[in-house]
């Protein structure tokens, strides 16, 4: 396994990131300028699901900053991040995190699945793309979004393009079109050059809004 250090860690490489770096760089002259300023970092996968479907509900609609405020809090309050552990700290505690009331509700929802077993994460590996977001939009509070922020830093899949993602056509947005507004249709335009690994276009597009790595 390829290890390199990210904030001041040694973090396993997703396989195909290197063979993406190259390809992205070699068709896209705004990838081949953006790659190389950020060095060896890389996307780093988190391996616990249930940790990181609550991470990508914490991250909705706010912004990198008051998410990662939010997810510290939570550590403190739940330093065992299990469901059972969610479970017992409840809503107020989790609410009083910096979560609205829905968030501690989705988020205990969350746990209630995974601890009953009401979803089946032993198979989300061996299952596609569409399969899995099909799965995780039954539960409460987890959209379609929240399901690709999944593929993305769980299964560590290498083609996602999530089009819900405000950074990400932001970060299209400065970098292909000088700012201007920029609609689906044109963020699948662009994205159509980055087959198969729009997953790493899209984190290097993050990149160059947050240069820091959300955890």
């Amino acid at each position: 396994m390829v290890l390199t250090r990210e904030n001041g860690e040694m973090a396993p490489v997703p396989p195909y990131w290197e063979e993406a770096k190259a390809e992205l760089m070699k068709r896209d002259r705004i990838m081949n300028r953006l790659i190389p300023q950020f060095g060896d970092l890389h996307l780093v996968g988190h391996d616990d699901p249930f940790i990181t479907l609550a991470r990508a509900i914490v991250n909705q609609q706010v912004t990198t900053q008051v998410a990662n405020a939010a997810w510290a809090k939570l550590l403190e309050t739940c330093p065992k991040f299990t469901p059972a552990a969610v479970q017992k700290a409840g809503a107020p505690a989790l609410a009083g995190c910096g979560l609205s009331k829905r968030k501690a509700e989705y988020i205990l929802d969350l746990a209630d699945h995974f601890k009953n077993k009401k979803v089946h994460a032993a198979q989300w590996a061996q299952m596609d793309d569409e399969a899995v977001i099909s799965e995780l939009v039954q539960i409460r509070g987890i959209t379609r979004w929240t399901a690709e922020m999944f593929l993305i830093f769980n299964l560590l899949r290498p083609n996602v393009l999530p089009l819900d993602d405000s950074r990400l056509i932001s970060g299209i947005s400065q970098n292909y079109f000088s700012g201007e507004p920029v609609s689906r249709s044109d963020a699948r335009e662009v994205s159509a050059n980055w087959e198969p690994f729009r997953t790493v276009a899209t984190w290097y597009l993050w990149r160059s809004l947050d240069p820091v790595p959300v955890k």
